[in-house]
């Protein structure tokens, strides 16, 4: 675990942006796609906690990008290279562009200066998307990862992030996967060897009176 110190220079909100990752209403509100995901993110505390960042950062101004994924009605576009694409396909709600599906799901707020990323295919937030175009236009250098899942769109962001240069940094009880106890797994045998871990508390912490930032 890095010190307080060496927590908040990386979290310092001139170069700090906070990124949610498919927290939006078909996947983790109340007319999930994936209702056993949707109900850990809230029984957890993880979405509760996602939500505390992101209205933390609106008051340090750090910038806040949600990444969200979605299709066209009509699939153009869309992987088929994979079961969980197809199976996907075949669920009760469906991800379409334009739909209470893809709006970011509450508690979270979103702020006007928030950047909101829509992806139409693919498993990362971040490759073939505009992310890191964004990221390096607003000087980020260390990337908090939250939001779900921690079995494939979490590890891909972190993985990407770090990749591309960017220190990744996860709050562990902001993230949500499924089961349960794969979570955790996931975090102290993979994710700790590439991210920073904290808490949201600490996150909370190192953003608690900062100077605000103006972004051009």
């Amino acid at each position: 675990m890095p010190s307080f110190e060496q927590l908040a220079e990386q979290l310092d909100a001139t170069g700090a942006v906070l990124l949610t990752v498919e927290c939006q209403v078909g996947v983790v509100g109340k007319d999930s796609a994936l209702p056993e995901l949707a109900a850990q993110a809230a029984s957890s505390g993880a979405l509760h906690n996602v939500a505390r960042l992101v209205a933390a950062a609106h008051e340090a101004g750090v910038q806040v990008l949600h990444a969200v994924a979605e299709r066209r009605p009509d699939g153009r576009g869309a992987n088929h290279n994979a079961r969980l694409f197809r199976a996907a396909g075949r669920l009760p709600v469906q991800q379409h562009t334009g739909t209470t599906a893809v709006r970011i799901a509450p508690p979270i707020e979103v702020a006007d200066e928030d950047l909101v990323v829509r992806r139409l295919h693919g498993l990362s937030p971040i490759a073939g998307t505009d992310v890191d175009a964004l990221l390096r236009n607003l000087g980020c250098r260390t990337l908090v990862v939250t939001g779900v899942s921690a079995n494939i769109a979490i590890p891909n962001a972190v993985f990407d992030a770090v990749n591309l240069g960017y220190t990744a940094v996860v709050p562990s009880d902001a993230i949500a996967g499924v089961p349960a106890e794969y979570t955790p797994a996931m975090i102290r045998n993979t994710l700790a060897l590439v991210a920073t871990i904290a808490t949201t508390d600490e996150v909370l912490s190192c953003w608690k009176r900062p100077r605000r930032v103006t972004r051009a």
